[in-house]
Order: C-alpha cells, then structure tokens, then sequence
C-alpha cells in the first residue's frame, strides 16, 4: 500500500490558496496555554466586591396557603457579571433558608458544619435556582414538632457569608397562613 505522501495524489503548493504549502513554520507550534476564567476574575476582582454583583431572591407562587398545606418556595440567585465570581463562606455549606430567623424552621440546630471556609462559585451570568418547600411544621426538639398556627410567617435565604444581609445576600418574602 503506498502512502499518500509517495503518490501525486497531494498537490503542494505555496502560491495556491487551497493547496498545503511546503515551507516550514519560522517558529515551532506551541500549545495554547488558557487561564480558567474564575481563576483570573479571582485575581482581578476584589473580594471585598464581589458580593455586589450578586442578587438573591425568594419567591412563592401565592401569598396565601391554607392551614396544613405545603408551601414551595424558590430561591434564586444571579451573577450579574459577564466574568465569573466567587464568595467567600464560612463554612462548605454555601446557603442556607429560615422561617421567621429559625434555619430550615427548627431552633434545634440540624448540622454542625466545619469551621473551614468554603467557596461559592458563579459562572459568567449564571442563575442558580433551588426550589424548597415548607411543610408548616416547626422543629423545636430533636423528635418533636409543632405546626404553625395561622398568622404572617417570612421566609428567607442568604449566602452563608459574614454579615450576608448588609452585604445584600440575602432575601424574604412574606406569607399568610389561614384556616
């Protein structure tokens, strides 16, 4: 079998455009080197900004939900940034929701996560979206709960980053529960 490179099949040429050329490069090839993006956004971007370009919003499809019923709630947040962005947490657990200040509506703590810090990170633009339901009921021991009785209860969500509420990390909303 012979070789395309033996036969005439492969016209070279260098003044024809379609044609491979037969002089040789003046510098040799090298790989294209590449920065991850959030690597260089990190280094660019102020960790004392970033929290800026981040929104997080809380919402509910109703205001209004009948004693005993679940209420789904949506939490979103959103990189308003062209570039990627990462925040700094206090712990790997990145975010975290409450019912009336009560995290995951227990006064019971539910997990003690590690002291190290952990990072949440946004892609250019990026919107998460984390759906979550309440289910009315209030922890207030290890294996007792109480249902919430009828009344306004706010729901909200932040980063877990130091002071996330002056830094605008965080959201509410407000719901009605009734008979």
């Amino acid at each position: 079998m012979r070789r395309i490179y033996e036969s005439d099949a492969l016209h070279r040429d260098d003044d024809e455009s379609h044609a491979p050329t037969e002089r040789d490069r003046e510098t040799a090839l090298q790989s294209l080197r590449s920065v991850p993006s959030g690597s260089l956004s990190d280094l660019f971007l102020p960790a004392s900004l970033r929290h800026r370009f981040i929104s997080v919003e809380v919402s509910t499809p109703s205001e209004e939900y009948e004693a005993g019923d679940l209420i789904p709630f949506t939490v979103t947040m959103r990189n308003r940034l062209p570039i990627p962005v990462s925040l700094a947490t206090e712990s790997p657990l990145l975010w975290e929701w409450s019912v009336d200040g009560d995290v995951e509506a227990s006064s019971v703590p539910l997990r003690d996560p590690p002291d190290e810090p952990g990072e949440f990170r946004f892609d250019r633009g990026e919107r998460k979206e984390f759906r979550k339901r309440w289910d009315q009921m209030f922890r207030v021991a290890d294996a007792e709960w109480e249902p919430a009785t009828p009344g306004e209860y706010t729901i909200g969500a932040a980063i877990n980053t130091g002071d996330a509420e002056a830094k605008g990390l965080s959201a509410e909303t407000t719901v009605r529960i009734v008979r």
